[in-house]
């Protein structure tokens, strides 16, 4: 499946996160273009289209999937829908690109592997937070072992709840737990999640309490957990998303044997660097459309001209955290 000569992406989704952190970028590679959008909403399609120089716009996903003018998928939908449609691509002999998390299960993740194996079509899942310059950076510091032996990590978050947490009436697709897989810890987390599995492989232990502490909506708005990897570095975490504003905090930490190493997962403060030396604080700038490097990564890798390890083995192990943690296996 690795010999497409030119990418022809067609959109499952044309939400937010179409617009800047990924969508453009499709049309910035090389021998990738996107062709055609897909919302059960006509008039979103349709204004997608138009506002993108897309040629193509359904409300129906088979039809798009089923376009012959279609070789690859990108899945932008909440998820709920991912494997269904990430199945369906497949079994018509296209690769996918599906937004994080792969499923809103690991057993759903589950099923998406076994098509996959089945079929021999590749699927990728957009955890693009791996290839940018500001976590390589991290990793980078991490294998260098300027900080030593890591002997702890710890995820800590917080944030207010938005304006639309108060609206019972229509609460965010991201709280409702038949659509998300769980509240906002199953939306954020996988991030926090996957960047510390890049760093130190996977987590092969974790549990967690969860808690509704706003009452806001029906889903855990608290979560605390610990973890530990394959080579025995134990974690924790905490996620709180109805802190007050003083509270707000974003903020992984690693302690080493020679000093520790902190920075945020979404809002880029500069990497603070703890050594024998004092405090060095590192800035490292992101492109505008963020998903663009793994972007590259995936259609080099269906061009058969690079490799790409954010795949389903990857994804599915860090839906299994987030399961163990929320108690869902």
């Amino acid at each position: 499946m690795n010999n497409i000569r030119d990418i022809r992406w067609g959109f499952v989704g044309c939400g937010e996160v179409t617009e800047r952190k990924s969508g453009p970028a499709f049309s910035l590679v090389d021998h990738s273009q996107v062709v055609a959008v897909m919302s059960r909403n006509p008039e979103k399609a349709r204004d997608y289209a138009s506002r993108h120089n897309v040629e193509k716009w359904y409300d129906n996903a088979q039809e798009l999937i089923c376009d012959p003018d279609v070789n690859a998928v990108y899945i932008a939908t909440p998820p709920s829908s991912h494997a269904t449609y990430a199945i369906m691509a497949m079994k018509a002999g296209k690769p996918v690109y599906v937004e994080k998390p792969l499923a809103a299960s690991y057993v759903d993740c589950q099923r998406v592997n076994r098509v996959s194996q089945e079929t021999g079509i590749p699927c990728y899942v957009a955890y693009y937070r791996r290839e940018l310059p500001y976590f390589r950076k991290v990793k980078e510091l991490v294998d260098s072992g300027e900080i030593g032996k890591i002997l702890t990590c710890q995820i800590r978050f917080a944030c207010p709840p938005r304006d639309l947490d108060y609206d019972r009436t229509n609460l965010p697709w991201r709280v409702q737990r038949d659509i998300a897989g769980g509240g906002y810890f199953y939306d954020l987390a996988p991030h926090q999640i996957d960047l510390l599995q890049m760093c130190f492989g996977p987590i092969v232990r974790a549990q967690g309490v969860t808690a509704n502490r706003g009452g806001l909506y029906a889903t855990e708005d608290t979560v605390a957990a610990t973890f530990q990897f394959q080579h025995g570095l134990v974690g924790s975490g905490s996620w709180c998303f109805v802190a007050d504003e003083s509270a707000k905090v974003d903020r992984i930490a690693l302690s080493g044997d020679k000093g520790r190493l902190a920075f945020s997962v979404f809002t880029y403060k500069p990497i603070s660097l703890y050594t024998e030396r004092g405090k060095e604080e590192i800035t490292i700038a992101n492109p505008p459309h963020v998903q663009l490097p793994l972007i590259e990564k995936v259609v080099g890798a269906l061009r058969g001209t690079a490799t790409c390890k954010e795949d389903l083995q990857m994804a599915t192990s860090v839906n299994w955290v987030l399961d163990k943690i929320l108690g869902k296996l």
